[in-house]
């Protein structure tokens, strides 16, 4: 508690704390809403499985549509990265030092899990479980890594998204969401793999947005301003109030208006029109439009809003950024108290740490509830699943807290390195022309870990659940992952910056 009351202190009056509440909001509503939807049944041979019990509940379709989280995720993460690349090379360090930061951030608590996750299945498959088993378990504890993979996608190209965004402002994300919608038009015909782009343009229009939002509160750059998860000592910022609040100075303030303009806008007013521009919009394209109206992934819909993401899902992000900004003024009052910031700090230091572990934490409970012969199995619906909701979500939370203070301080430790020194032996690492390889060699070869990472959670992603693969994760996959992480990590260290 003393540690969080010096951090919850050393805030900046500066920073936009309304961020790492929404980071915090997301995880958790993600969380929440797998635990509530999973129905728990048994196979043909007893053994427990689970779904979505989507499908069994079409009543629910429109409660996914603020289930649907991911894009406030994104649009916090474009404005971190902003705000956090932008004091990087302030301070004298380059794109490629903060990718190899931004890759610890991310990497470390996912190595983890993996480990964990392969080191037991290898102990399972010795001990005669069948493969086909061990893949179905960790399948599931692996379904996080989808969403991973495509942030990992977007993050490596901030940097050149975020010079873009310098040069086009909001016309940016209003083409890639065109380019969506092109997709959109090839799969609705037939052609699904047309839509495949929409992984990057989709979420790389909502990452844009949050650029936007960046730029609209924090006009000059600042040495000082990281948004990464936790906050970092800081010094305050000497931006004085805007129009809009501390550090905001007004839309036009770059000179330019309407689509060119890189600054969002953040009035009530404009969050008002947001709100019920893009409710309008989603409620047209779920009706009288092809797509459908739920916003998470319904086996057997004709096509999926989240995977990839649609055109519904961009016109849904816009009201869900309207209400944001609705409620920042409110929420920005809220976390200036000390106790509600604090919390917020303590849930932002294991973040993705939560985030990895919550379908671990559903597997072990069920098969602790299964040994012992108390593992509830209603149908999906029904008074016995609704009224097994509230126990189930308890139980859970107190199995992933468990998890969370295990693995939780491989991620709360990580912290980023100095532009120009090494965390380890003080070499140059991240001077522009300093001694050793390049900052051209070191961000390709960044590039390459980050491709190699990406690779391995496709894979794994694609896999089928019921393959039989003895590590549980495949071979290959794994071999990649562990290649492209050790690679971020040795360039990270220094390696190969002394010539």
């Amino acid at each position: 508690m003393r540690r969080l009351g010096q951090l919850a202190e050393r805030t900046p009056a500066g920073r936009e704390r309304y961020v790492d509440l929404l980071r915090a909001v997301a995880i958790a509503m993600v969380v929440l809403g797998h635990w509530m939807v999973t129905v728990i049944g048994e196979d043909a041979t007893g053994r427990p499985t689970g779904r979505s019990a989507l499908p069994d509940l079409p009543w629910a379709y429109p409660l996914t549509w603020p289930a649907q989280v991911m894009p406030v995720f994104f649009l916090v993460g474009g404005f971190a990265n902003a705000a956090s690349l932008a004091a990087r090379r302030a301070r004298g360090g380059d794109a490629a030092g903060w990718l190899l930061d931004r890759a610890a951030r991310l990497l470390r608590p996912t190595t983890a899990l993996l480990l964990v996750l392969a080191g037991a299945a290898a102990v399972a498959s010795l001990a005669g479980v069948e493969a086909t088993l061990v893949r179905t378990v960790v399948w599931f504890a692996t379904i996080p890594l989808w969403f991973l993979a495509a942030y990992l996608l977007v993050v490596p190209l901030t940097p050149a998204m975020y010079a873009l965004h310098r040069r086009f402002g909001l016309l940016v994300p209003v083409a890639l969401a065109v380019l969506v919608a092109a997709g959109d038009v090839g799969r609705a015909n037939g052609a699904a793999e047309l839509a495949l782009p929409n992984y990057l343009f989709g979420w790389l229009a909502v990452h844009q947005l949050g650029f936007a939002w960046h730029d609209a509160r924090t006009p000059r750059p600042d040495p000082t301003h990281d948004h990464s998860p936790g906050p970092r000592p800081e010094r305050p910022r000497p931006d004085g109030p805007g129009p809009d609040g501390p550090g905001h100075d007004g839309p036009g303030h770059d000179g330019r208006r309407g689509l060119r303009s890189r600054r969002l806008p953040l009035s009530r007013r404009a969050g008002g029109v947001a709100l019920l521009g893009g409710l309008a919009a989603t409620v047209l394209l779920t009706t009288a439009g092809p797509y459908p109206v739920a916003m998470l992934n319904v086996p057997g819909e004709r096509l999926d809003n989240a995977a990839p993401p649609s055109l519904a899902l961009l016109t849904l992000t816009v009201a869900q950024l309207g209400l944001i900004l609705l409620l920042r003024g409110a929420a920005e009052r809220w976390l200036h108290r000390s106790r509600p910031w604090q919390a917020v700090i303590a849930v932002n230091a294991v973040v993705l740490t939560v985030f990895l572990w919550h379908l671990t934490a559903a597997i072990l409970l069920v098969g602790a509830l299964d040994a012992a012969g108390l593992l509830p199995t209603p149908a999906a619906g029904s008074a016995a699943w609704l009224a097994w909701r509230l126990p189930w979500v308890l139980l859970l939370t107190v199995v992933l807290a468990v998890l969370v203070a295990v693995f939780g301080p491989v991620e709360a430790r990580t912290r980023p390195t100095r532009p120009g020194r090494d965390g380890a032996r003080g070499a140059p690492t991240d001077r522009p022309g300093g001694a050793g390889w390049s900052t051209a060699v070191r961000g390709a070869l960044a590039a390459v870990g980050f491709a190699a990472v990406v690779y391995a959670l496709v894979r794994n992603a694609q896999t089928p659940r019921a393959a039989p693969e003895p590590l549980g994760v495949p071979v290959a996959a794994l071999v990649a992952y562990l290649g492209g992480a050790g690679l971020l990590r040795l360039l990270r260290s220094g390696w190969g910056s002394r010539g």
